[in-house]
């Protein structure tokens, strides 16, 4: 039987709710890996009609918010952490080449951070990574992807800031 969004957020929210910390978002990024195995759901909620991101569902006590990402294009982001929160990236479809990044400085109001890439992965269909608060990572699309991914605050109410990357050999 195909999962729901209800049960994918019920499972999430016990998750969470029942192991705070580290333990709980583990699960929860299993259950990511669990749902894109789920042709059914990923058809229905990250589809041809689905934006760049929309919100399917934030939690109204623990914040933790559901969305899906459908990226028409290649595209690429710079090196970013999701500031106080975790998240989890998932991948339904297309690939993402994600690169982990080494915090060498943090950004402050007048100047950005600094980052040194680590490594490098693609993250095929299936795929579900956790990054915890602070840890540095960006994705790059060559083509058309499509993501589950879950913050632990919708991410639309924080502010960030930026980081540029150093190279190595500086």
């Amino acid at each position: 039987m195909p999962m729901t969004l209800d049960e994918f957020v019920t499972r999430a929210r016990a998750a969470l709710k029942d192991n705070p910390g580290i333990e709980g978002r583990i699960m929860v990024c299993d259950l990511v890996g669990e749902a894109l195995k789920d042709a059914d759901f990923v058809a229905t909620h990250i589809n041809d009609a689905t934006p760049e991101r929309q919100v399917l569902y934030e939690d109204p006590e623990l914040g933790f918010t559901v969305l899906a990402h459908a990226y028409r294009d290649a595209k690429t982001s710079g090196p970013h952490d999701h500031g106080p929160s975790w998240a989890i990236y998932g991948q339904a479809a297309g690939e993402t080449v994600m690169t982990d990044w080494e915090c060498l400085a943090r950004p402050t109001e007048t100047t950005p951070g600094q980052a040194k890439r680590i490594k490098d992965y693609a993250m095929k269909p299936g795929d579900a990574y956790l990054y915890e608060p602070g840890i540095l990572h960006s994705p790059r699309r060559d083509g058309p992807t499509r993501l589950l991914r879950i913050e632990g605050i919708n991410m639309d109410r924080v502010k960030r800031l930026p980081y540029a990357p150093v190279d190595a050999a500086a």
